[in-house]
């Protein structure tokens, strides 16, 4: 994880303003699910992934983890393996995403879980 995990990096291709919602959400190892929801928000971003059918439910996922997007194939993708994802916290509704703690324990669960 980035050092600011709850912003796009530069390098991934995001402009602000971008709608990323339904685009596909691809690990370092394979397919996730899509974006249901995004945040670009300074010091704020991230994005809610429905992981569909392999997880049964949402994740949030820190803008940090987009490595690159795709715009021809409207595809992001992260630095994050699928397990990892797989075991994240899951995301919770809107009361909660600003809570501190739930974002710390975001973060640390990626951190902890290494890189790709």
């Amino acid at each position: 994880m980035p050092e600011d995990p709850w912003g796009f990096d530069p390098s991934c291709g995001h402009l602000a303003g971008m709608d990323l919602t339904e685009w596909r959400v691809e690990a370092a190892d394979g397919h996730i699910g899509v974006v249901d929801e995004q945040s670009d928000e300074a010091g704020n971003a991230f994005l809610v992934v429905d992981a569909g059918g392999w997880i049964f439910g949402k994740l949030l996922i820190p803008a940090g983890a987009v490595t690159r997007i795709d715009r021809a194939r409207r595809t992001l993708h992260l630095s994050l393996r699928r397990g990892q994802v797989e075991d994240a916290p899951q995301f919770l509704p809107d009361p909660d995403q600003g809570d501190r703690e739930y974002r710390e324990d975001v973060v640390e669960y990626y951190r902890k879980t290494g890189p790709c």
